[in-house]
């Protein structure tokens, strides 16, 4: 009797054991934060972040007007070769309505500044410390280009290399 009885209490605790991992799978499954993934036609995330300068920038501010948003790294070989790109048709484009930000994602203060002075870059410089507006635009690879229109709009997604007259006409495709 007392070996039916242990028996049937492993029994008991097995079960209960296997109905709460079971629970907690549910439960993960369920309760999982969807991600939106963005597409073109999509409204872009209205987001905020500081430059290197202390100014802060809101998307929403730049309505009216093309965002040519890139996120980066200083450590991404590709970001190095199209930064200079980026530079020399921001100079040429932001009378024309096109503005650059361009979103370094997490890394320190110091090793981003010391990338801008390296490139002489006089576009807004923003640093996502949080990661939040890189998961807002699920970002993945580095470097990823929205261009946004004047309504606020994604117009294009880029996640690679750009040459220099992509960047030239993907500015243009974006001019209000």
């Amino acid at each position: 009797m007392a070996k039916a009885n242990k028996k049937t209490k492993r029994l008991i605790i097995r079960a209960v054991v296997l109905l709460l991992l079971a629970s907690a799978i549910i439960f993960s499954i369920v309760s999982k934060d969807k991600v939106k993934v963005l597409g073109v036609g999509d409204k872009a995330p209205d987001f905020e972040l500081v430059d290197l300068d202390g100014n802060k920038h809101r998307l929403s501010d730049y309505e009216g007007q093309g965002v040519f948003l890139n996120f980066w790294g200083t450590w991404c070989p590709p970001c190095k070769k199209e930064m200079p790109y980026i530079e020399n048709h921001y100079k040429e484009f932001k009378e024309k309505g096109v503005h650059v930000l361009s979103v370094n994602v997490g890394e320190p203060k110091l090793k981003v500044e010391s990338f801008r002075n390296q490139y002489d870059l006089t576009f807004p410089v923003l640093i996502d410390k949080t990661k939040d507006v890189k998961e807002a635009y699920n970002i993945q690879p580095l470097p990823t280009t929205f261009l946004i229109d004047k309504h606020g709009k994604i117009v294009k997604i880029l996640k690679s290399e750009m040459s220099e007259e992509e960047i030239k006409s993907y500015m243009e495709s974006i001019q209000p």
